[in-house]
């Protein structure tokens, strides 16, 4: 799908009243967008992979707390911290996205497909834990509660993720994924001293952040940096809904927004898209003055943790 369409689409059903507006959206995307076949396995690996870098920077995950920002239609990542051995997992999403239909397809999904799941744990799954999401996810009656119960989630949406009204010290990690270009930078810069509250003395904070235009995933024959080239202004009239809000922050960018609001960083892996670099240097693509001093480095990446 053209991007420009899409985005008049979101805009459309954007301009609705709010309960209205979501369903009508899952309906579309469930229809003719990126839920018609849905799986659990990218929200299960973001739970795998988060973990995994936890413990690589001499964490221990195992028997902890884990605040998430933006838990999506599905709590997967929740769902694979649980599976990995957390003790709770408080997860809030400005939007009310939860859908108990895509649980239900989650877990059969798991269920028929138990080697595969057991694959991108890499060992890392409880096997007591999966049995008891096994056994849970064959049972008749069972709900949303039921299951956020089992597994030891708290949902809150709409939530605030600035304002989580969690007590001092109450939580070891606070984390996200492919959620922080959604948000805009006074409101990180926020969400960071909250986090910065929340977080027990020998806590941590871990994103993964994409810095790609999001509309690629509908619109093939964009490259990954198409929205620079527009103006703050310009971007507005495209992505400026509560679907498909992109704050374009770059890696720089948030860099400065994490250590101006009091975190140290100890680690932090860029990655480079390889492609950009052609675009870069194509005489047809022109960035917007917000983007043109940037670096080359900076610009070429698709994403950090």
């Amino acid at each position: 799908m053209n991007w420009k369409l899409k985005a008049k689409i979101q805009n459309l059903i954007s301009l609705l009243p709010s309960e209205l507006s979501y369903e009508l959206y899952y309906q579309v995307q469930r229809r003719i967008g990126n839920l018609r076949a849905f799986k659990p396995l990218v929200g299960l690996t973001s739970g795998v992979e988060t973990w995994k870098r936890l413990k690589q920077n001499g964490f221990r995950p195992l028997g902890a707390t884990f605040f998430e920002i933006g838990t999506g239609r599905v709590p997967l990542t929740a769902l694979a911290y649980w599976l990995m051995g957390a003790d709770k997992i408080v997860t809030v999403d400005k939007n009310p996205y939860l859908k108990q239909e895509l649980l239900l397809d989650s877990l059969r999904y798991i269920r028929d497909n138990q080697e595969e799941i057991k694959l991108i744990f890499n060992g890392a799954l409880l096997e007591e834990r999966f049995s008891i999401l096994l056994s849970f996810s064959s049972s008749s009656g069972w709900n949303m509660v039921d299951f956020l119960n089992q597994c030891q989630i708290v949902y809150n949406a709409p939530g605030d993720a600035a304002r989580t009204a969690l007590l001092d010290n109450s939580v070891d990690f606070v984390t996200s994924y492919w959620v922080f270009e959604h948000i805009p930078g006074p409101v990180l810069g926020k969400i960071i001293i909250e986090s910065n509250r929340i977080l027990s003395e020998t806590g941590a904070s871990i994103h993964n952040i994409d810095y790609r235009d999001h509309f690629i995933h509908a619109d093939p024959d964009i490259s990954s940096i198409n929205f620079l080239q527009y103006s703050d202004k310009e971007w507005e009239r495209f992505a400026g809904n509560r679907y498909m809000y992109m704050n374009r922050l770059r890696h720089d960018d948030y860099i400065d927004l994490i250590r101006s609001n009091g975190q140290k960083i100890v680690s932090e892996e860029l990655i480079i898209d390889p492609e950009i670099d052609s675009v870069l240097n194509s005489n047809d693509f022109v960035l917007d003055s917000r983007f043109s001093e940037k670096n080359r480095e900076i610009l070429s990446a698709g994403g950090a943790w």
